[in-house]
């Protein structure tokens, strides 16, 4: 799950469970916690939910008493609402129940952090707690993005996936986020003219946004057990190899890029200078 997706989850979870208070909380395996299960329950049971937002690839859920629950759902998770009169999936691995009998059962796929910290320390978490910038903030600019890759050297595609720099965006977006402009992945930072740097900030955001609108992608699902509608006729060159870029007709090839593979055009996304 990216940005998109928990966008979209901590949105409609944030309509569902916001103002209510946690009655009940089951984890079949506590080695997501950050804390012994039975320190963790007798903290957070009858903390109310003042809210849920996503920040990259997490979802950082407001309870009183200054705490935050943050949750990364790994490489995916089918995080699920559930009404009294609901059957519940057949598998979960986490369950909460709201004081309106109310709540939430989240199925893991591999594995996930569900960690409590106090928001006073919030920036010692070792992951959450170092966030860079969400490319859908609204203070995300584009002069800021500009100083942002000033300071920074190496590969733009790296730089792009480190969640230190920027949150939110993985292996899945990055594919249409540089082909929309017109970047190979390989490229380095200090190649990039300002063009380009306005194309890609402008790429970002309108990838994600697209994403966003349509519930995510088509294999994750959204609170309500919805398929989002993002997938293979929404990308352009990602997933696609063997095919025509949409743009030139070039093959479009698929490339190994440090420890990820990439899908690239290699007539528009040409690798001119030297790496």
């Amino acid at each position: 799950m990216e940005l998109p997706e928990l966008t979209v989850l901590g949105n409609q979870m944030n309509k569902e469970t916001g103002g209510k208070r946690i009655s009940k909380i089951e984890v079949a395996n506590p080695k997501c916690l950050n804390m012994p299960f039975d320190r963790f329950q007798k903290i957070i049971a009858g903390k109310t939910i003042r809210s849920v937002e996503s920040r990259g690839k997490w979802l950082f859920i407001q309870l009183d008493g200054d705490y935050i629950l943050l949750f990364n759902p790994g490489m995916g998770a089918d995080v699920i609402h559930f009404r009294p009169s609901d059957k519940l999936p057949e598998k979960y691995g986490i369950k909460f129940v709201l004081d309106d009998k109310t709540g939430l059962t989240i199925r893991v796929w591999w594995f996930c952090y569900l960690h409590l910290v106090q928001a006073d320390k919030l920036s010692e978490h070792k992951l959450a707690g170092k966030l860079g910038v969400t490319p859908l903030d609204k203070n995300f600019t584009l002069n800021g993005f500009k100083q942002l890759l000033v300071r920074k050297g190496g590969g733009i595609k790296t730089f792009l996936l480190d969640q230190k720099n920027i949150a939110g965006i993985g292996n899945v977006y990055i594919q249409d986020v540089l082909f929309n402009a017109k970047i190979h992945p390989l490229r380095k930072i200090s190649s990039l003219t300002g063009e380009e740097t306005e194309a890609l900030y402008k790429s970002m955001k309108s990838v994600l946004n697209d994403s966003v609108r349509l519930g995510g992608l088509s294999y994750e699902k959204d609170f309500y057990g919805k398929k989002g509608g993002y997938g293979i006729d929404q990308f352009k060159i990602a997933y696609k190899p063997g095919k025509p870029c949409p743009i030139c007709n070039t093959t479009i090839q698929k490339i190994k890029t440090g420890s990820t593979s990439s899908f690239i055009c290699p007539k528009c996304q040409p690798l001119n200078v030297e790496t």
